[in-house]
C-alpha cells in the first residue's frame, strides 16, 4: 500500500469521506443485523395489515349478511303487516255484514212487537167498544123496559136482565 501524504488529494476530497463513512455505516448495520430485523419489522407490520385487512374483509361479509337478513326481515314483517291489514280488513267487512244482519233481525223483531201490541191495543179497543155497546143496550133496554112496564114487575124484570145479559155475551 502506497502511504498516503496529507496533501494528498484524494484524503482531501470530501466524497471519498462521504463513501468511507457509508461503507463503515452499512458494515455498523451487518454487524448488529439491522437488516434482518428491518426484514422482520416489515415482515412483522405486513402480517398485521394483511390480519386487518381478513378481519375488514370479514366484518364487511357480516355486515352484508346482516344487511341482507334485515331485508328479508323487513320483508317478511312488511308481508306480515299486508296480511294483517288484508284479514283486518275482511274481519272488518265480516262485522259490518254481521252488523248489518242484526240490525235488520232486530228492526223485524220491533216491526212485530209493534205489529203485536197494535193487534192488542184492537183487541183491546173492541172489546171496550163492545162493553160500551152493551152498557148502553142495556141502558137502553133499561129504559124502554121501564117506560113499558111500571111498578115493582118492571123493576125486578129488569134486574132479572141485566143479571143474564153477562153470562150470554161471554
Amino acid at each position: 500500500m502506497v502511504p498516503l501524504a496529507a496533501g494528498d488529494p484524494l484524503l482531501a476530497n470530501p466524497d471519498f469521506w462521504v463513501a468511507a463513512a457509508f461503507v463503515v455505516f452499512l458494515g455498523i448495520l451487518l454487524y448488529y443485523g439491522i437488516p434482518g430485523m428491518i426484514g422482520r419489522a416489515l415482515d412483522a407490520r405486513a402480517e398485521r395489515i394483511r390480519k386487518e385487512l381478513d378481519e375488514a374483509r370479514r366484518l364487511r361479509e357480516e355486515a352484508q349478511q346482516l344487511l341482507a337478513d334485515y331485508k328479508r326481515k323487513a320483508a317478511k314483517a312488511e308481508d306480515e303487516a299486508r296480511q294483517i291489514v288484508e284479514s283486518a280488513q275482511q274481519e272488518a267487512q265480516s262485522l259490518a255484514a254481521e252488523t248489518r244482519k242484526s240490525l235488520q233481525e232486530s228492526l223485524e223483531r220491533r216491526t212485530r212487537l209493534a205489529e203485536e201490541k197494535i193487534e192488542r191495543a184492537e183487541a183491546q179497543a173492541v172489546t171496550e167498544v163492545r162493553a160500551a155497546a152493551v152498557e148502553r143496550a142495556v141502558e137502553a133496554a133499561e129504559r124502554i123496559i121501564k117506560s113499558r112496564v111500571a111498578g115493582n114487575e118492571g123493576n125486578a124484570l129488569v134486574k132479572e136482565a141485566i143479571a143474564k145479559i153477562p153470562a150470554k155475551l161471554n
